[in-house]
């Protein structure tokens, strides 16, 4: 059974005029119009009663609406002055529900506000999952900020740039910093591509929803540790088309001979590139380079 009502691009247009706004190009703002999508998007979703889910940039409230008709406990992050005063007045009954329990089914907590400002594992109560239509542009630095510290969430289910998801969800070969740091978090896949005609107005680029489930937290390294891990795969991924051994014998306080015994002992090939290296040779590599300590070239 369909959970939201068919919504078209006119409609969405008239919206806009009647509350006396506009998309802004430079928030990303492009309006989820395709029903068949939304209906997607909350199948991988599985809003359930009372469940807590983030959403960040609900724009007309589209989404919003569907999740709320599906009972769950929704806390959503809108940026634009004007759309919160609409998603106010258009879902006032669910902000006063929201109000009476953090979890009540069918309850809304909206925040005005920049979610890159938010500290955002911490606005929903645990357990908590995030479904959103993020905005393009701020696409990397949300999943660090979902993902980097706990509490994290148990599902992300986002809407991003069809670029963007392949490269998060990118294969070795393919990998990115951005690739290694969301699959050492979680366990991520493309579920469904969307074309511009789904939105209104329709931008530039294809979209795609990505999956990601996190890991559990005894899977992760401690924390000294982990920045560790980002210090390697940074240092790697500055020239990410040169052979491992010499972009880390330049990038790293580490002799050419040091770099050399580590990538033997972790089993990864000396002219191998960085983008061809799973999250697990990573671990590898780094178990076995230790402690990188400080560097002091040209001090």
């Amino acid at each position: 059974m369909s959970t939201a009502a068919r919504v078209d691009p006119s409609e969405v247009r008239r919206a806009l005029r009647e509350s006396g706004l506009s998309a802004r190009h430079s928030l990303s703002q492009n309006f989820l119009v395709d029903v068949d999508v939304l209906e997607r998007i909350l199948a991988e979703a599985e809003p359930a009663p009372g469940r807590a889910v983030l959403e960040i940039g609900p724009g007309l409230g589209i989404l919003t609406g569907a999740l709320l008709t599906a009972d769950a406990a929704v806390t959503a992050v809108e940026l634009d002055r004007g759309l919160a005063a609409r998603l106010r007045d258009r879902f006032h009954e669910a902000i006063a529900r929201g109000a009476t329990s953090a979890g009540a089914p069918g309850g809304l907590t909206l925040i005005e506000g920049d979610a890159l400002d938010q500290d955002l594992t911490t606005l929903c109560p645990e357990p908590y999952d995030v479904v959103a239509n993020l905005p393009y542009h701020i696409t990397s630095p949300i999943l660090h900020r979902l993902l980097g510290a706990p509490p994290r969430p148990e599902r992300l289910v986002l809407m991003v740039q069809r670029e963007v998801a392949e490269r998060i969800a990118a294969p070795p070969g393919k990998m990115s910093y951005l690739s290694v740091f969301v699959q050492y978090h979680a366990a991520v896949r493309i579920a469904l591509r969307v074309p511009p005609t789904a939105f209104e107005p329709a931008p530039e680029v294809e979209s795609a929803v990505i999956v990601a489930e996190p890991f559990a937290g005894d899977d992760r390294l401690d924390p000294a540790a982990e920045d560790e891990l980002w210090r390697l795969v940074q240092a790697a991924f500055r020239e990410r088309r040169k052979m491992i051994h010499n972009v880390l014998a330049r990038q790293l306080p580490l002799s050419s001979a040091q770099v050399t015994d580590a990538l033997e002992a972790a089993g990864i090939a000396p002219d191998r590139r960085p983008q061809t290296l799973a999250v697990g040779e990573w671990l590898r590599l780094l178990e076995v380079v230790g402690p990188i300590g400080p560097d002091t070239r040209g001090r």
